[in-house]
């Protein structure tokens, strides 16, 4: 599989809007989603703020910073905050392919410096430990240990941030991906006890599906630790009936988040499935299961939201510069 590949919040009952007056440039509101809710926390199967209310973060992820970084600044962050309205925004940084190891101290002040423009927007910003290949997590522990140390360090203080501790595991068992996240996690909860850290399922985070199990893998044999979510992805045109079903029945005895999603094929590329990519979001929406959609850049591929050569300059506001996948889900964050 390829991989390169916020939003309105909603209380109980209750959707916050935030309308940017026609002519003026966007920006974030007044009263913040990371503002408004503060210290997120995982209570039974859902993601919940510090009143112990359930909500739902609705976002987006960045491309692979080592190739779309510029597609990451004020303009798009102020863009993704006022004008769109997201409450989230998934910070990816690819650890092979030219990512962390090349420089772990380079991207570990880059991923540090978009955390603190995030967060003076008012989003929450999910920190993706982007490994993929190789697909055993255990690959690069030493590494991860190493960045979530510094990054709680930093910024574990801060009550807008969740973990990703592995993007996609794949060819391997999800005994070894639950052993990972079980000698992970106490490193990074000596530093930072509170924020709620997200663990990848096995074949490329689809619950076991791609590798023909399904989602009892994890319920019957959870994670160690408190505090924690597992992840999904899905790209619509290619996971129909079988993939969203799954994500519906484990959505009801663990908690789930999606933290990727296309409108596409899995490559992120291809014809879209509007369709297939709203009855994902409607079960998302019913189950408050948070989410952010893959891709904030200008690459070439469908699944990335802005026409080629959007970035840096923009503009990132309004539909101009977007294509059918941008326009799409630009209307569902807000």
């Amino acid at each position: 599989m390829f991989r390169k590949k916020l939003a309105v919040l909603f209380l109980p009952m209750l959707a916050l809007s935030f309308v940017v007056p026609t002519g003026t440039a966007p920006a974030a509101p007044s009263v913040t989603p990371a503002v408004a809710n503060g210290q997120l926390e995982v209570c039974g199967v859902k993601l919940c703020n510090d009143q112990r209310q359930a909500v739902q973060l609705r976002g987006m992820s960045t491309h692979g910073l080592q190739w779309y970084g510029q597609c990451v600044n004020d303009a798009s962050l102020d863009a993704l905050a006022g004008d769109w309205g997201a409450s989230v925004m998934r910070i990816s940084m690819y650890v092979q392919e030219d990512g962390y190891e090349t420089d772990p101290e380079g991207f570990t002040n880059l991923v540090s410096s978009i955390i603190d423009d995030v967060t003076a927007r008012g989003m929450y910003a999910i920190v993706d430990w982007h490994m993929l290949d190789p697909g055993d997590p255990y690959h690069n522990l030493e590494r991860a240990k190493t960045f979530f140390s510094e990054i709680a360090r930093r910024h574990g203080d801060q009550t807008n941030l969740l973990y990703e501790i592995a993007n996609e595991p794949n060819g391997v068992p999800w005994s070894r991906i639950k052993g990972y996240a079980e000698e992970l996690i106490p490193v990074i909860r000596a530093i930072d006890p509170e924020t709620p850290i997200l663990v990848g399922t096995r074949a490329w985070s689809s619950l076991g599906l791609s590798d023909g199990a399904d989602e009892s893998e994890v319920i019957d044999n959870p994670v160690n630790a408190s505090n924690i979510m597992y992840t999904f992805h899905f790209y619509a045109a290619s996971h129909g009936d079988e993939y969203l079903n799954a994500l519906s029945r484990a959505a009801d005895r663990v908690p789930m988040f999606i933290t990727e999603f296309g409108t596409q094929e899995y490559t992120g590329d291809g014809q879209n499935d509007f369709t297939m990519a709203q009855r994902y979001l409607d079960l998302a929406a019913r189950k408050g299961i948070s989410w952010t959609n893959w891709n904030f850049s200008d690459d070439f591929r469908s699944g990335a939201v802005f026409t080629e050569g959007t970035c840096p300059g923009g503009p990132f506001a309004g539909t101009s510069r977007l294509k059918p996948a941008g326009e799409w889900v630009r209307d569902r964050i807000g």
